[in-house]
């Protein structure tokens, strides 16, 4: 009798970036590198390349509703990734599925400042994402300008950053990675929280280069995949955190676009993993 396999399979829900850098652009190749197989569905359309944003098109809340459904009742993934989600109603339209499914673990990478220091979300919207998503999430990975945003905090050093993680924690997160990129030091420095644990000080070299549009997205979505894998989030933190520094660092000296250029996603790329059916 001929054996059957599965893929190990990732959802992205997110927004397009025409420019290929980030977005569910970014998600997919992660996904493909890392030996899963990537879905998607759209939040959001731009237009933008490497030098910034042009225009953006919202999808109706209706059809991002049915874009995750069709894959949930076809291909149930086994982790999903969740990037730009800019309305109450997208809020609403997320959260209600997710619901359905509790086994999936989710990481939410909450899109809410631009590189330029533009906000890109309603106040009224952030209150739903910290109502109905935050607690749904097995991780959030916002950003410093992202965590300022959550807490009305400045966050310029450990100390701070430390103060704003605690503070997003009481807004009911299951687990918070609290990305350190924006702080002027010579290393990178982020912190995992979680209720009743040690915080985990996760530090890598910064890597001189133009290059990193889609960091914050690449990072999301690999620790997604190996969530997908089964591996415990500590270790799939560790291992997504290896992976964004390879992909930057051999993507530094290549010139795409005239601004700030992408990583590397195929710089060591897996095949897709196969599991046996039983």
């Amino acid at each position: 009798m001929t054996k059957k396999y599965k893929y190990t399979t990732v959802l992205t829900i997110a927004g397009s970036d025409s420019g290929g850098g980030a977005g569910i652009q970014a998600d997919l190749k992660t996904f493909s590198a890392l030996g899963c197989y990537g879905m998607s569905a759209l939040t959001a359309l731009t237009a933008q390349n490497t030098c910034g944003v042009r225009a953006i098109h919202a999808i109706p809340p209706a059809f991002v509703q049915s874009q995750i459904q069709a894959v949930m009742e076809d291909i149930l993934p086994d982790a999903i990734k969740i990037g730009m989600v800019h309305t109450t109603a997208l809020v609403d339209v997320i959260a209600e599925i997710l619901q359905q499914y509790p086994g999936i673990p989710v990481v939410f990478d909450p899109v809410m400042v631009a590189s330029s220091g533009d906000r890109l979300i309603e106040e009224d919207t952030i209150q739903s994402i910290i109502k109905k998503l935050f607690p749904l999430a097995t991780l959030i990975t916002p950003n410093l300008d992202e965590a300022s945003l959550l807490t009305a905090l400045r966050i310029e050093t450990l100390e701070q950053m430390y103060e704003a993680g605690s503070e997003i924690m009481r807004m009911g997160c299951n687990a918070l990675l609290l990305k350190g990129g924006h702080l002027q030091s010579a290393q990178l420095s982020s912190m995992l929280f979680r209720p009743n644990v040690e915080i985990g000080v996760y530090m890598s070299d910064k890597i001189d280069s133009n290059n990193t549009h889609g960091s914050g997205c690449t990072l999301s979505s690999a620790i997604a995949c190996y969530l997908a894998e089964g591996i415990a989030l500590t270790d799939a933190i560790t291992l997504a955190q290896d992976y964004v520094h390879n992909a930057i660092l051999h993507g530094k000296d290549v010139i795409t676009g005239k601004g700030h250029g992408p990583l590397n996603h195929f710089y060591n790329p897996y095949k897709l993993t196969l599991h046996e059916l039983v």
